[in-house]
């Protein structure tokens, strides 16, 4: 398995832009093959913060991911205009 945490800050006053686009993109991205968890949280302190939590059974899931018409549409052409910089991690658990 492994874990990408993606942390992103958008634009100021494009919050609501992106949690639009997440409503839709989360549960697309939970349904395909080898995804185990993809969760979209927002910051507490700072509303212009988000994180993505997603597990999957292993590269090639999430290659699918990125490679999806849903990801495509509502990730890379949907919420990524309205991000000022991202940040994304690959973990693996600990056994």
């Amino acid at each position: 398995m492994i874990c990408l945490a993606v942390r992103l800050l958008v634009k100021a006053g494009h919050a609501q832009e992106v949690k639009d686009n997440f409503a839709k993109l989360v549960p697309l991205s939970r349904k395909e093959p080898g995804c185990r968890m993809y969760i979209a949280h927002q910051g507490i302190d700072n509303p212009r913060r988000f994180l993505v939590y997603e597990q999957y059974d292993d590269q090639a899931a999430l290659d699918l991911h990125r490679n999806s018409e849903h990801f495509r549409q509502y990730a890379t052409n949907g919420l990524y205009p309205h991000v000022e910089s991202r940040e994304a991690e690959l973990y693996t658990p600990l056994p």
